[in-house]
């Protein structure tokens, strides 16, 4: 099966710097706009450089640049700069970068995981080449979350009965976000339920087929839509494609906020397809889950 979301999906390049080009999915990106003035928030964090008013909207601005580690794009550079307003984790936000190089189509199945000795504080979700150029691609969720900490979620209305509903089932995480896998674990942690966690969606599918030979087959998969190499639609796909694993029920989540993503998600054989993250609602959808085993 050819994935619906890499038929859209390209890739944003654009620089932070004179050397390195960096990269985002297109999907993610509302509009490109050059800089225009800014105006101040208070109590900003220090990468908030300040706001900019957009078809109505006033959207907090990040120095993309600062926020990474490289050297602040000064006031002389703002006036040749471009902000990328995205759409990702429910919130917009504008991120200043010093160029827009082009938009390209991108094979996800090429992106490489980035190196390991990179350190958890490196902002990439995965590597590949243009041109014969190294192209990074951003963690956006990552970033955002250095920069917006996420507020506490409330999972205090979880009764124990239903944590005893989840706790037998085996529970598969699959996001290649460092940040959104921490989110996903963390919810199960505060609850005290088991899973296995895995950071692609072909590692996932390994674990899930030696899973079912082993008699420990996977009942809850919990995946990210947007991945490299076998993403969300394509993972799926393939599990309801296998007589010994489509019985599992699964919740694709994305970033993005879009009605295509949800509609793709159920398409390709989702039970449900959430907008990444909310631990209630991730909670919720387990547990819903966890009533449509028992009763099959």
């Amino acid at each position: 099966m050819k994935s619906k979301a890499n038929q859209s999906q390209g890739l944003l390049l654009f620089r932070l710097s004179q050397r390195q080009l960096f990269a985002m999915g297109t999907l993610k990106i509302r509009e490109l706009v050059p800089f225009q003035p800014l105006s101040q928030l208070p109590n900003a964090h220090a990468c908030v450089v300040g706001a900019a008013a957009i078809r109505g909207h006033t959207i907090p601005v990040v120095d993309m640049a600062a926020a990474v580690g490289y050297a602040p794009i000064s006031k002389e550079e703002m006036a040749s700069s471009f902000i990328i307003i995205t759409d990702c984790q429910r919130m917009v936000i504008g991120f200043l970068v010093r160029g827009i190089e082009k938009i390209v189509e991108c094979n996800w199945r090429d992106i490489e995981s980035p190196p390991s000795n990179l350190g958890k504080n490196a902002f990439l979700t995965g590597v590949t080449r243009y041109d014969n150029q190294l192209i990074q691609l951003l963690d956006l969720e990552l970033l955002l979350s250095k920069i917006f900490p996420l507020a506490s979620q409330n999972l205090a209305g979880v009764t124990d009965i239903q944590r005893e509903q989840l706790r037998p089932l085996r529970i598969l995480l699959v996001d290649d976000s460092k940040v959104a896998r921490k989110q996903l674990c963390d919810a199960l942690d505060n609850l005290n339920i088991p899973y296995d966690v895995t950071s692609n969606g072909k590692e996932a599918l390994t674990i899930m087929e030696q899973g079912a030979a082993d008699k420990r087959p996977v009942d809850i998969l919990v995946s990210d839509i947007e991945m490299p190499g076998l993403d969300g639609y394509e993972l799926a796909f393939e599990v309801r494609d296998n007589p010994l694993l489509r019985h599992a029920y699964i919740i694709l989540h994305t970033s993005l906020s879009s009605e295509i993503s949800v509609s793709q998600a159920h398409q390709v054989g989702a039970n449900e397809a959430l907008t990444k993250f909310d631990a209630r609602e991730l909670v919720e959808a387990m547990l819903r889950g966890a009533k449509s085993l028992t009763e099959s």
